[in-house]
C-alpha cells in the first residue's frame, strides 16, 4: 500500500465542556474535515491517564488527539494543566515505543472554535499520511 493510498485513524479524547462542543458545532455547522477521528467524550482533558493514549497507538491506532479547554477556562478549573503536564510523560512514553512524537498532539479547543476544530483533524491527518501507518498494526 502507498501512503498516499493510506487513511489514519485517529482517536480523539475531547473535554465535554468545550472541545466536545466544538467538534459538535463543527458537524452542526457541516465545515467539512476528514471522518479519519473517532472522538471519545471525556468530563475534562485532565483525567485521561497516559495509559489509555499509548493503549489507543499500541492496538493500532495512527494518532491520538488530546481536545481541552484553553488553560484559564477548565471547568475544574486545572484539569487542562494536568493534561499539559502528562503530555510530557506521553511524549517520553512514545520515546520508548519507538512511536514519532507527531501520533499524539494537544490541543486547546473552545466550544465556538469550530473551525480550529476542523483544522486540527485536517492537519493531524496530512502529517499522519506522511507518517504513514503505525508499526503496531
Amino acid at each position: 500500500m502507498e501512503n498516499n493510498e493510506f487513511e489514519p485513524l485517529i482517536i480523539a479524547f475531547c473535554c465535554n465542556w468545550c472541545s466536545y462542543a466544538g467538534a459538535d458545532l463543527a458537524g452542526i455547522s457541516r465545515i467539512q474535515y476528514p471522518t479519519n477521528i473517532r472522538i471519545i467524550r471525556v468530563m475534562c482533558s485532565g483525567m485521561v491517564h497516559p495509559n489509555f493514549v499509548i493503549e489507543a497507538l499500541t492496538k493500532g491506532a495512527d494518532g491520538v488527539l488530546m481536545c481541552g479547554c484553553h488553560p484559564g477556562d477548565c471547568h475544574y478549573r486545572e484539569g487542562n494543566l494536568k493534561a499539559e503536564k502528562r503530555a510530557e510523560a506521553i511524549n517520553l512514553m512514545l520515546e520508548d515505543y519507538g512511536l514519532e512524537p507527531e501520533r499524539y498532539r494537544l490541543e486547546w479547543v473552545s466550544a465556538s472554535e469550530a473551525e480550529r476544530f476542523a483544522g486540527i483533524v485536517t492537519g493531524m491527518v496530512k502529517e499522519l499520511k506522511s507518517l504513514g501507518p503505525n508499526p503496531f498494526k
